[in-house]
């Protein structure tokens, strides 16, 4: 009623005399796990309680956590299972004394009838055996107690049998107790004995702390497309909007033209992800991707800078974002300029931002950030520039620096040429995808790219005419992935990478998107298959 928990329909109270049920009905777009998070944060739904472990150890009060009970409760069931094998072999031990005696007179029983016939009292009787026969006094005893019946033939075998049962119980007793994992093997038995017979399912959990509710526990998970224009409007629909297509397609529509804007940069992303957006200025900024409003496919969504502090006076715009979820010390964050230059820095040390924004590299001059990618610290980089050159060397040759570091060399640019994208590949497997400005592109085996020393000219990446434009992207990909194509009048088509057959490195490649007179490629994004 007060609209703090949306996507409930209705909720009836189905409760009677058998127990409490509550039927809660959902909207047609409700998601069950959202709203159940939303119950237990803003209702009675589920209550949590604190415990004290406090305990007499030794005989003093002693305030523990749950493994040290744990472990003080092993210690006492061992000390109750090596207390009571001990007195069970004491008693097995007294018995089989007592058998080996009544044995020995069974085995020499006409002697002994005798001796007892012969006796004149008990006593007498009692001495005559444990001098004859070697016995002890509880021994003789036992022999002068036993009953007449226990002669029998029947009765004989029974002793015998018994015998060897008692010896055999303090074999075992022995292995007990000069074991100590047959010990813990006995309280793990008697445990599950005592489970199976009086156990019942637990009704409540044991947690290290009260759980707090995460923003992410109240917002539904899903794959996001985002995108971000020209002129800096960003937005979010989720990925099954967009259909798939075949080479040569003309697409659907990602922007209006009537806005007189086209998209620049297209990612994918969960909504649980933060981005850490990286401007061409050099500077970091955070962004969680469900403040990214959601529009229509036509709409150009909000302006970027309503959402970031970016710099007017600078022409301040995102080149880059890297969707993460946790800050990891061994990842690193490897970050390329289009004069060449390239960064590594920690990821770690970006896990902090500040409101305003903080420093990634120093961009010198009219120099500008142009990607910045996730790496493992071992991975190999290529980079591809606009005139169809591409360099592939170790990111191992470039040492990790602080924040406010500018960088080293990555490749050497000739006049007029810059870099227009940067992959980091782990292994050779996949290829590299690369499109040219009027919608030409091919794929590429990575293992053509040889592994240079940074800081070289490169090699030949695509052949470039006045047919295919100049290069836009270079994209690593696998046969399972579909690539994204955004053109500068705001058509996207999404293609199975499989379509476009692999060449060599200087090839033009196929058509990959049919563009009018006076349109071009605005930016290509990769959707790896789920």
């Amino acid at each position: 009623q007060q609209k703090k928990i949306e996507g409930i329909h209705e909720v009836r109270d189905e409760s009677d005399r058998d127990g409490i049920r509550i039927v809660v009905e959902l909207k047609k777009d409700g998601v069950a796990e959202v709203v159940l998070n939303h119950l237990y944060k803003h209702t009675l739904m589920e209550s949590s309680f604190g415990i004290i472990l406090l305990a007499i150890v030794n005989g003093a009060p002693q305030l523990m956590n749950l493994k040290e009970l744990l472990d003080h409760f092993l210690q006492h069931r061992k000390t109750i299972v090596v207390r009571r094998t001990r007195y069970e072999l004491k008693k097995a031990e007294e018995r089989a004394h007592i058998l080996e005696g009544l044995k020995k007179a069974i085995e020499n029983l006409d002697e002994v009838v005798a001796l007892i016939r012969g006796s004149k009292t008990p006593q007498e009787a009692k001495a005559g055996l444990i001098e004859r026969f070697g016995l002890t006094p509880v021994q003789s005893q036992a022999i002068l107690d036993m009953r007449l019946q226990r002669l029998t033939g029947l009765e004989r075998e029974k002793i015998v049998k018994e015998y060897e049962e008692v010896l055999k119980a303090i074999s075992e007793y022995k292995e007990i107790l000069a074991s100590e994992a047959k010990v813990m093997e006995i309280i793990e038995q008697e445990l599950i004995s005592l489970k199976e017979e009086y156990g019942d399912p637990r009704r409540t959990q044991i947690i290290d702390e009260v759980k707090e509710f995460r923003i992410e526990d109240l917002i539904v998970e899903e794959d996001m497309v985002v995108t971000l224009s020209h002129k800096g409007y960003i937005k979010r629909n989720p990925l099954s909007l967009y259909r798939s297509q075949k080479r040569g397609g003309k697409g659907v529509t990602g922007l209006s033209s009537k806005h007189e804007d086209f998209i620049e940069r297209l990612f994918v992303a969960s909504t649980h992800d933060y981005f850490l957006c990286f401007s061409n200025k050099g500077r970091l900024y955070w962004l969680r991707v469900h403040e990214i409003p959601e529009a229509s496919r036509a709409s150009r969504g909000k302006a970027l800078v309503n959402l970031l502090p970016l710099e007017h006076k600078e022409n301040e715009r995102i080149t880059a974002v890297i969707p993460v979820r946790e800050f990891h010390s061994d990842r690193y964050v490897v970050m390329a300029t289009k004069k060449g230059i390239v960064k590594k820095t920690s990821l770690e040390a970006f896990s902090r931002p500040r409101p305003q924004g903080i420093i990634a590299a120093t961009v010198n001059g009219d120099d500008e950030l142009i990607a910045a990618e996730l790496t493992t610290g071992s991975s190999h980089i290529l980079l591809g520039t606009k005139g169809g050159l591409c360099i592939r060397f170790s990111e191992t040759d470039v040492r990790p620096m602080g924040r406010v570091a500018a960088g080293v060399r990555g490749i050497r640019l000739e006049e007029g040429d810059e870099v227009i994208g940067m992959e980091v590949i782990d292994q050779d497997e996949g290829t590299l995808l690369t499109v040219s400005e009027r919608g030409f592109g091919k794929r590429t085996e990575l293992s053509e790219y040889r592994t240079q020393a940074r800081g070289g000219k490169g090699i030949i990446n695509l052949k470039i005419t006045e047919k295919t434009g100049k290069v836009v992207a270079i994209m690593h990909v696998r046969d399972e992935d579909e690539v994204m194509l955004v053109a500068r009048s705001g058509h996207i088509i999404r293609l199975p990478v499989r379509d476009v057959r692999p060449t060599g490195r200087a090839t033009q490649g196929v058509r990959l998107i049919r563009l009018g007179e006076d349109d071009s490629i605005a930016a290509v994004a990769r959707l790896a298959e789920d």
